[in-house]
């Protein structure tokens, strides 16, 4: 049975207009099955028994991919790049105001050469693996986007214990696994970096890479998972555990990683709250999901309860994911701050009505109180520069300020002057 997904909304949304729409994403994020769940017919381009035919047919006339039922699902379009050029005058020429077709993929294609932008032709979302609240495991009480009023009162609990949350990060999001057995879905989510290395790196562009220094590397980096920790540093770490390897070299599988969207980075934040050179423009180094960390580092669930650090660092990318699918749904955008000052928000979620709120993550109860500090300090900041600069209109005051943790209870924290300040388990949160 179809799990919904919240980026079901945002398709449902365009199902009536005249484009196609591309999903794009991580393997196993459920792409190819949401879009069987909105058409009516399906070709995969990858399939082992059929690929290499349908190569020749786009050779001779392409044409004959796009025949069928529509909405029409072509799954790994990238296999036959020039299906993207076919689609988009198909979407052209067709009288229809409907969409008539989805593509899916995995990977960036390495060669674009030739093929049209496809603006205004074909839209492209990005899914992400499930969410908590998409998995059923969070309650859902408290809305992201609900925080934005002022008047809203928070008043909920959580069910998940830490062992809980241990147990979600190392599983992660994948759909295919979310209702099998704890041993079946750990032993899966495993072998997700296995198949990485093996397999995906290589066959991304057909340069045979070495599956030992991947897995090297996304050690290393999963080692600096949640920091801002330079690539220099993460070089480093790669040399401690592989040996010798160039900076070039790390670069380009990078760029793989990233491709294929399994690393996630997420963009600095730049408020003008002081000088340009005084804010940290690194991003910060994140999973599409944190069981490919605890996957690269070894991790089982009971590691990770054994050691806090490690785990506040995984649960971190954890809330990352759920606040980047949560804001996807409404249009907006996950950031992150730092200055060199020390002052530091893990998350900035903005909307795209320009309003934002500052987010701080925290495994257990100890450090709430020193979270709120820390927003409150970069409010002040923000504060104290639109008064010192009021003609620039584009300096705002944070809508609301929140601590996402691992903890039990959800509550709003008495206003302190500068905006509402909430405190929200992980497993409460929504859209």
């Amino acid at each position: 049975m179809y799990k919904r997904r919240i980026i079901d909304q945002r398709i449902e949304e365009l199902l009536n207009a005249p484009v196609a729409i591309q999903l794009k994403g991580s393997k196993w994020c459920g792409k190819t099955t949401t879009g069987k769940h909105f058409s009516k017919s399906f070709i995969d381009l990858q399939s082992p028994t059929q690929g290499a035919n349908y190569k020749l047919i786009a050779e001779n006339n392409i044409a004959l991919l796009l025949e069928g039922e529509k909405p029409r699902l072509i799954d790994e379009w990238q296999e036959v790049k020039t299906i993207w050029n076919a689609v988009r005058r198909e979407v052209d020429d067709s009288p229809s105001k409907k969409v008539e077709y989805f593509l899916t993929g995995s990977v960036v294609p390495t060669d674009t050469e030739g093929l049209h932008t496809g603006l205004g032709r074909i839209v492209g979302l990005e899914m992400k693996p499930m969410s908590l609240f998409e998995s059923g495991e969070s309650n859902g009480s408290v809305s992201l986007s609900s925080l934005l009023k002022s008047d809203v009162m928070v008043q909920s609990h959580s069910s998940l214990t830490y062992s809980d949350l241990a147990y979600l990060t190392c599983r992660g999001g994948w759909p295919k696994i979310i209702d099998l057995s704890p041993e079946q879905a750990l032993l899966i989510a495993q072998s997700y970096v296995t198949e990485f290395c093996e397999r995906d790196v290589s066959r991304y562009d057909g340069v045979k890479r070495d599956p030992l220094l991947a897995k090297a590397i996304l050690k290393a980096y999963s080692r600096q998972i949640s920091t801002i920790d330079s690539d220099t540093s993460l070089f480093k770490d790669v040399q401690s555990i592989f040996g010798d390897v160039s900076q070039t070299t790390l670069k380009q599988y990078l760029h793989v990683f990233q491709s294929l969207f399994v690393i996630d980075e997420i963009s600095s934040w730049n408020p003008n709250i002081r000088s340009k050179t005084a804010i940290s423009s690194s991003p910060k180094k994140s999973f599409v999901d944190p069981s490919i960390a605890a996957a690269a580092l070894q991790c089982t669930p009971k590691d990770l309860e054994l050691d806090p650090e490690t785990f506040g660092l995984l649960f971190e990318n954890l809330v990352d994911r759920d606040l980047s699918v949560y804001l996807a749904n409404r249009g907006g955008h996950l950031q992150h701050y730092r200055d060199r000052y020390g002052v530091e928000c893990d998350s900035i979620v903005c909307f795209p009505s320009g309003e934002y709120g500052l987010v701080q993550a925290k495994l257990g109860g100890k450090k709430v109180e020193e979270a709120i500090d820390t927003m409150l300090k970069i409010a002040s900041l923000i504060e104290k520069n639109k008064a010192e600069h009021p003609e620039d209109k584009t300096l705002r005051m944070p809508s609301f300020m929140l601590v996402v943790t691992g903890t039990e209870y959800a509550y709003k924290v008495t206003n302190k002057g500068k905006g509402s300040i909430y405190v929200v388990p992980l497993g409460c949160l929504k859209d």
